[in-house]
């Protein structure tokens, strides 16, 4: 079998001296998008925190393309592409500067030819190519980082609250980009509480709940994909 893109397995992360993530498993395949929703606390961003290795595990195993987080971070992160809710970009370049620069700093240059398809894959307009990014809304920022990501070809993309502030346009736009990492086969885990959003795009749904899946609920092959009333019913009593 191939190597997931993202495996783990009861992991225990600890901030001071309160358990954040407390036994969670979760693994994704090429391709795979899953989304983890929770309440505020529930250990969200601590997961994704910790397969950044930014924050050492207690317990548990935890690997990206089979690397070990713990023994080689540098490694991963080089197989991971994560964009914040707010994505960062250097106001004062354009958005070409801005891939160009990213991508020589993780040591894959691009030609311009690539970069400019990078560009027309995740829709951004071409006028806005060549402007600086201070004047870009939050959808055209996220659009500039997944063309990075792309040009990278890491294997697991994260992403936390991507929705959070879009217009409804914007998020369909967006939801529209979710479908083409998935057809190049990059695997996407997302944080969010988008649960509609979730269900149109989502190949599974999690609940974390305590630090750990309580709940999780797979795409049926036809529509609907998920059955709404029942994830309303499992994210309410979850409260």
């Amino acid at each position: 079998m191939p190597t997931p893109p993202l495996f783990i397995a009861d992991l225990v992360v600890e901030r001071g001296d309160k358990r954040i993530v407390d036994g969670l498993s979760l693994s994704l395949a090429p391709g795979e998008i899953y989304a983890l929703l929770g309440g505020n606390g529930a250990g969200k961003s601590t997961t994704l925190f910790a397969i950044l290795g930014f924050l050492e595990r207690q317990g548990g195993s935890l690997t990206v393309g089979g690397v070990d987080v713990a023994a080689n971070p540098d490694a991963v992160r080089r197989q991971v592409a994560y964009l914040p809710e707010n994505v960062a970009l250097y106001d004062h370049l354009t958005a070409r500067e801005n891939v160009d620069y990213f991508l020589k700093v993780a040591g894959c240059p691009r030609s311009r030819a690539d970069v400019d398809a990078g560009f027309e894959g995740v829709g951004l307009a071409a006028a806005a190519w060549d402007e600086r990014a201070a004047r870009f809304s939050k959808g055209m920022r996220q659009k500039t980082a997944i063309a990075l990501a792309l040009l990278r070809e890491t294997p697991l993309m994260l992403l936390d609250e991507p929705t959070s502030g879009l217009d409804p346009a914007a998020a369909g736009d967006f939801h529209r980009l979710l479908e083409t990492l998935g057809r190049r086969g990059v695997a996407v885990l997302m944080v969010t509480h988008d649960l509609l959003g979730a269900a149109d795009t989502a190949d599974r749904i999690g609940l974390i709940q305590a630090g750990r899946i309580a709940r999780e609920w797979t795409a049926s092959p036809t529509v609907p994909r998920f059955d709404l009333n029942a994830l309303h019913s499992g994210f309410a009593s979850a409260r």
